[in-house]
């Protein structure tokens, strides 16, 4: 398989999940910590040797691009305050990475939203990151699908094991371990009824496909409200050509959920030495008034 440069970034969805917060500030915009949700995955894309990152957009979400932008008023008013360290901070995001957008001028799925950048992809095997999944620790997220799917020359999809209980929340796979953590994938079904889900490995935002995937996504008949799934896609190709899921190592959060959010935020300040004990002392007192 060649190298994986490039990663689309589907963010063109509402963030209905996120409202009030996201109704005027796109969800991937909110911040956690001191960085925007949206910064850390580019960040985890870059430790991966990612080089080009793809955002698939919509005509309200700007910000998102302005983001890895220079922003050259800030940068004068920062230098002229003589605040060097926040003026080399923000350099540092606009410098970090070649980014490209693509519009998605409908919101119709997952797999629409990645169909949107074919033309971006130029035939080449390719990483997709959702916009608002968050992975911490050890080796980055999506480069452990990278080295799976270099080593196997195959499509790879990152799985976790979530509860028996929310299983209906996400895509599962079904699959034969052929060797700890890696599974050649031989079902996969997109928010099954508890009793009917084949596994406990819910597909959780990090995919290395190659290009042919977009060939499956063209013939996938759109679903409830008009919707071309992603996992429809993946589920054609992976009974016709194979497909192997990597049970992902780290710590997780769903930037949508709001306990996952607020977790995350309490995550980063702990690692702040600076924030820390006064975060922990005010944590502890709010436990002992509720």
């Amino acid at each position: 398989m060649q190298t994986i440069r490039k990663v689309i970034i589907p963010v063109a969805g509402w963030g209905t999940r996120s409202l009030p917060a996201s109704k005027n500030i796109p969800k991937e915009m909110l911040p956690i910590y001191n960085k925007p949700v949206i910064q850390y995955v580019v960040e985890e894309a870059i430790k991966s040797k990612i080089s080009d990152v793809i955002f698939v957009t919509n005509r309200d979400k700007s910000v998102i691009e302005d983001h890895f932008d220079y922003n050259l008023q800030l940068e004068g008013v920062l230098e002229r305050a003589g605040k060097l360290d926040k003026l080399q901070t923000v350099r540092e995001v606009a410098e970090m990475v070649n980014i490209m957008s693509v519009r998605q001028k409908k919101q119709l799925g997952l797999g629409h939203a990645v169909l949107c950048a074919r033309a971006l992809i130029n035939n080449e095997p390719f990483a997709i990151m959702v916009g608002d999944d968050l992975m911490f620790g050890g080796t980055p997220g999506v480069q452990q699908l990278i080295d799976v799917a270099m080593t196997e020359n195959m499509p790879v999809i990152g799985v976790m094991e979530v509860p028996r209980d929310k299983v209906n929340r996400y895509g599962i796979v079904a699959g034969e371990e052929i060797s700890p953590g890696v599974y050649r994938i031989t079902d996969m079904v997109e928010k099954p009824a508890v009793a009917d889900a084949p596994s406990r490995l819910a597909i959780v935002g990090r995919y290395v496909l190659t290009p042919d995937i977009f060939d499956y996504l063209e013939k996938v008949t759109p679903g409830v409200g008009g919707e071309i799934q992603l996992t429809d896609a993946l589920q054609a190709m992976a009974k016709e050509r194979g497909m192997i899921a990597v049970k992902m190592s780290g710590i997780r959060f769903d930037a949508g959920d709001w306990a996952d959010y607020l977790s995350a935020n309490i995550y980063f300040g702990l690692q702040d030495e600076g924030l820390r004990y006064d975060l922990l002392d005010r944590l502890k007192q709010f436990v002992q008034f509720q």
